[in-house]
């Protein structure tokens, strides 16, 4: 078999001699995707085109980023160190202004780049022109759910524009048919929308049968505003609204009270904490993740966008939430290592309803591989614990996603015009932002 031949879809695959839970594995993936054998030598009972020598890596379940801002990969670097209001008024959004489908398709191509080369293999995204973005995402082999990032501040006429622009997504990803891709309604936030554009999408979602994309609690005087505009916080608004359920999935969550914890966890909406982009804007707190746990809500984990992380890493991510959260609490058995990798792979594929999210018989062949033969990975007491506390995504040589590998021995295919073309878009957007202040 050819290096290239390994890339080839919809023939069985065959991962031989990995290191799986303190076991040596073979993990076989049908045609279909589907993984229809893991075990000692199970690759002896089952035929396969590809094969992928796994002695001296690690199996893991691939990762998913539950919030994101896919092409804000073009803003990275762009606006630092600054306050949050001051980052979006002054700096994103003016900026963002000038975005067309052609940037967005880039940055969201760049962005899936990245995350494959760093064992990312499904992302939750919002951000504008975003049939442009299941374009990108559907030619990367990933996973998603798109949302519109719906925001009409108050305006009659900008609500109506919203609300097109989310019917034409899930209209177009629809036409697409493509089982790994799936459309979320993406109200921004509280502050942002206005409640009949929180009641629209609420009922948008439940016509449609989809998931809710919301950012809540980031900011304590997110909470005040809502309390003193509306008379209550913003997970209540939100539940009010009707955009709290188990297909919700809500970023950051910082400033959330132990009652809004216990109403996330009945009615079974998912947080995704972001602490690097939390850490970096300054939010004043950390996401309550003891206060959740204790009321069984489901957490999983996100990076946030470029323009407030630099970064998609998830592996970075886990590392950043354990410590945030032990710190934070006085309490170094916050978050284990272990509970911190369930955040990024199991908890993550739920959040989603992505299928998959454990290794086993059944189930996608949704993986990655972790290099051993590096100082990361050496001693191995604990392959968690390193992939956790020690190792970035840099460690990671596979990444398989449905079945398909989109990256082997760290060789991605067309890599080089992706790099480019975003390069290239960032510049052109850089310009045009320019152009207008000149003017």
């Amino acid at each position: 078999m050819t290096d290239s031949e390994v890339f080839e879809t919809g023939s069985p695959l065959l991962v031989r001699g990995v290191r799986h839970r303190n076991r040596v594995v073979d993990i076989v993936v049908g045609d279909d995707g589907i993984i229809a054998a893991i075990g000692e030598n199970a690759g002896q009972q089952h035929e396969a085109d590809r094969v992928i020598e796994g002695a001296g890596r690690i199996l893991l379940p691939g990762l998913v980023n539950t919030h994101t801002h896919a092409a804000m990969t073009l803003l990275r670097g762009y606006a630092d160190d600054m306050p949050l209001q001051p980052w979006l008024a002054e700096r994103i959004w003016p900026l963002e202004s000038h975005l067309d489908a052609d940037d967005v398709y880039w940055g969201t191509r760049l962005a899936c780049l990245e995350m494959i080369t760093t064992g990312t293999v499904g992302f939750n995204d919002m951000y504008f022109f975003m049939d442009a973005a299941a374009r990108a995402v559907d030619e990367a082999g990933l996973r998603a759910q798109l949302s519109y990032g719906f925001i009409d501040l108050g305006d009659p006429g900008r609500r109506e524009q919203e609300q097109r622009a989310t019917e034409g997504l899930a209209d177009a990803v629809a036409r697409m048919n493509n089982p790994r891709i799936s459309v979320a309604v993406g109200p921004h936030a509280v502050y942002t929308v206005s409640p009949e554009g929180l009641d629209w999408c609420a009922g948008f979602a439940l016509e449609r049968g989809l998931g809710v994309h919301v950012h809540l609690a980031e900011t304590e005087q997110e909470v005040r505003d809502a309390v003193a505009q509306a008379g209550m916080r913003p997970a209540r608004l939100l539940d009010e609204a009707g955009l709290l359920g188990p297909r919700t999935v809500a970023a950051h969550g910082c400033w959330l009270e132990p009652d809004e914890c216990r109403l996330l966890a009945e009615r079974g909406t998912a947080v995704s904490h972001n602490p690097s982009s939390n850490m970096k804007l300054a939010t004043g707190r950390a996401m309550p993740y003891p206060a959740l746990r204790a009321a069984g809500t489901r957490v999983a984990l996100g990076t946030d966008g470029c323009a407030s992380n630099n970064g998609l890493d998830l592996f970075g991510e886990m590392k950043t939430a354990a410590l945030l959260q032990k710190f934070a609490w006085n309490d170094p058995t916050v978050l284990p290592a272990r509970e911190t990798l369930a955040l990024a792979t199991r908890n993550a594929h739920a959040a989603l309803g992505f299928p998959g999210g454990r290794l086993e018989p059944g189930m996608p062949a949704d993986l990655v591989l972790l290099e051993t033969r590096t100082p990361c990975n050496t001693p191995l007491h604990n392959p968690v614990s390193n992939a956790v506390y020690a190792c970035t995504g840099t460690v990671v040589s596979t990444t398989v996603c449905a079945g398909r590998v989109l990256m082997h021995e760290r060789v991605v295919p067309g890599a080089g015009e992706i790099l480019a073309g975003a390069a290239r878009a960032a510049a052109e957007l850089i310009a045009k932002s320019r152009g207008e202040a000149d003017d």
